[in-house]
């Protein structure tokens, strides 16, 4: 009889894994439980799910195709990691569609069940390359017959093999839970809370999970089980957060403090459906959600919301957004505070539905007729969408204007631990309504204070009755008025209470020296991605610094300063080059720009590649 191979222990600072199958595999709920179970390890985590775009794409196909990577280490982290350790794949379209991700000498599971002579076919495979070599030796694989063994292990519990096939992932998640030391329990509370209705399904679900813990803890092909320590955090109370999550959770603390009722106006969108979704969850805060016909009735009901002195907001993506244009200069020219918030995804048109893009920016800025000057705010990672919502509250309030706050399906759908806030830190956004007049005064709605905005007039309110629409106003009354030097004074003064906004937001913020070689700089998503390379490359001994906007229009007052400080300025956007194109006309000066449209976030390599070869060619300012 021959005796078991001894198992090894191996620790690591951190590690990638990658979950990836059909559609119906279950690889979002693998990759969530395993992002559950490595945050109360303590590990910093960082998350990219990754959607087919079809709603049912043909089974086994490239086109259907879903991912989940969890980057997971004892330090912190900002990216879900360029390379993966350890790529899951469940059937042939998986894994030619993510073979290229993993690194050389990586872990590598294959479902071998499922390399039949028809998966192969669909994922454009000749041969099995399970069996031709072509794996052998580059990296560590595993083939194993997860349907198979799976079948088993739920067998005797009454299920259909349909049923019982979809536990594959659970078999899945046991296996690579063991490879990276983690516990079953919180997966077990999981199945239970989820299940426990359907007591057959819970029990054939731990049945699989403990199969793959246990095939990892007795097969002699997986010898080394990795540890990932904990990583050292500032002390509080921490949870695992989507952005979508984070800002509807922002949307409602604003509220609260504010003293408003929170109403959101939207048209389901990918990827920006889970805001209404997760707002829908929450009447007991006295959220209202209405799922509007169309995206035109969203965005003119949210109009209605703040007309009537509540808390308005409207979320959708760049082809809804797009719908809406027609309603912003409504709510321009009226002047009522509100939130549109843009999750941005591939365009134009239905684009990349389910992929990343931060292709929006000059429709944020421009995409609207005549002079309509928005406010423009961009979130930087999942939890910064939290505090992103209360600031883009507390400038619409302040300035009587809506404010347009850009995410994207990377900060979407993604996630890291969120240490949740004391109430204590929270700033609370004053709201004042007019007060009813006395002494026969005349209301004047568009009479303005220091910040030029008007004051908010709740309809019903003895004394302030006032026109309201889409014509242009005569400063003061708000009467309709075709006066050409009132429009023109009207226009200017929009613009110029926009502009103001510069002087109530901070300073921009450098990280790094305030003057060097190169500036690289970054909004929105590559966040992330551009604060790693910077620290490599400072780490190095380079001169790097990074500077990274969340204030896009007005810009902060001190931001031309820091631009003309450094012989050089790198700007990686996923776009074409939008931001550029802004920062050129805005401050005359020369960027050199890092451009991605893939509908896949930037890796840490390719802006480290990007800095050295600026670097490297870059001439001295005369």
């Amino acid at each position: 009889m021959a005796t078991a191979t001894a198992k090894s222990t191996q620790s690591l600072e951190d590690a990638t894994v990658r979950f990836c199958g059909d559609s119906g595999d279950g690889m979002q709920l693998a990759g969530t439980q395993f992002t559950n179970t490595s945050a109360l390890a303590g590990n910093d985590v960082a998350t990219f799910p990754d959607f087919p775009a079809e709603i049912r794409a043909p089974r086994g196909t490239k086109a259907g195709v879903s991912g989940f990577q969890i980057h997971f280490s004892s330090k912190e982290i900002f990216t879900p990691g360029d390379t993966v350790d350890a790529l899951v794949a469940m059937n042939p379209a998986a894994l030619v569609t993510n073979l290229a991700d993993l690194r050389a000498g990586g872990i590598l599971i294959c479902n071998e069940g499922a390399f039949d002579k028809k998966g192969l076919g669909q994922a454009g495979y000749e041969t099995n390359p399970l069996e031709d070599g072509s794996l052998e030796g580059k990296y560590k694989l595993h083939k194993i017959n997860m349907t198979k063994i799976t079948r088993l292990a739920v067998e005797g519990l009454g299920l259909s093999q349909k049923e019982a096939d979809r536990c594959r992932n659970f078999f899945a998640m046991g296996l690579v839970f063991w490879v990276y030391d983690r516990s079953l329990e919180p997966t077990l509370r999981f199945i239970d809370a989820k299940f426990g209705k359907r007591p057959e399904v819970a029990q054939a679900n731990v049945a699989a999970l403990k199969a793959g813990f246990n095939y990892g803890e007795t097969v002699e092909a997986i010898s080394t089980q990795y540890q990932v320590g904990k990583a050292k955090r500032p002390a509080g109370t921490y949870r695992n957060i989507m952005g979508n999550t984070a800002l509807a959770w922002g949307l409602i603390t604003a509220a609260k403090l504010s003293g408003r009722r929170l109403f959101l106006g939207a048209y389901p969108i990918t990827p920006a459906s889970d805001i209404l979704h997760e707002l829908a969850k929450h009447k007991n805060f006295d959220v209202l959600t209405f799922q509007a016909e169309d995206e035109i009735a969203a965005m003119t009901s949210a109009i209605g919301a703040a007309f009537a002195g509540e808390m308005a907001v409207t979320a959708s993506s760049g082809p809804g957004i797009a719908l809406k244009g027609e309603a912003f200069g409504l709510a321009v020219i009226t002047e009522l505070p509100m939130i549109i918030v843009n999750v941005q995804r591939g365009g134009p048109s239905t684009g990349l539905p389910t992929k990343t893009e931060q292709s929006d920016l000059w429709q944020a800025m421009y995409g609207r007729n005549g002079d309509c000057p928005m406010p423009i705010i961009a979130a930087a990672s999942p939890g910064d969408c939290f505090d992103t919502a209360q600031e883009a509250w507390r400038i619409a309030v302040k300035y009587m204007t809506p404010v347009m706050v850009l995410t994207d399906g990377y900060l979407a759908n993604g996630s890291e631990p969120w240490r949740i806030p004391e109430l204590s830190s929270l700033r609370t956004t004053k709201v004042s309504h007019a007060k009813p007049l006395e002494n026969g005064e005349d209301f004047l709605p568009y009479q303005r204070n220091d910040q030029l905005a008007r004051p908010w007039a709740v309809p019903g309110t003895p004394t302030l009755m006032h026109r309201i629409g889409g014509l242009e106003k005569q400063e003061g009354s708000g009467n309709v008025s075709y006066d050409p030097d009132n429009h023109q004074h009207m226009i200017e003064t929009r613009a110029k209470k926009v502009a103001g906004i510069a002087d109530d937001i901070p300073l921009q913020e450098l990280d790094g020296p305030t003057t060097g070689d190169l500036l690289v700089l970054s909004w929105g998503g590559p966040y992330g991605a551009c604060a790693t390379a910077v620290h490599e490359t400072q780490a190095a001994g380079k001169s790097v610094s990074h500077c990274h906007l969340r204030y896009l229009h007005p810009f902060p007052r001190n931001l031309g300063e820091i631009l003309k400080s450094f012989q050089t300025i790198l700007l990686p956007e996923l776009n074409t080059g939008q931001l550029r194109a802004i920062l050129r006309s805005e401050f005359l000066i020369d960027i050199v720009g890092l451009n991605k449209m893939q509908g896949k976030p930037f890796s840490v390599g390719e802006i480290v590649e990007k800095i050295d070869q600026v670097l490297a060619t870059s001439t001295p300012k005369a």
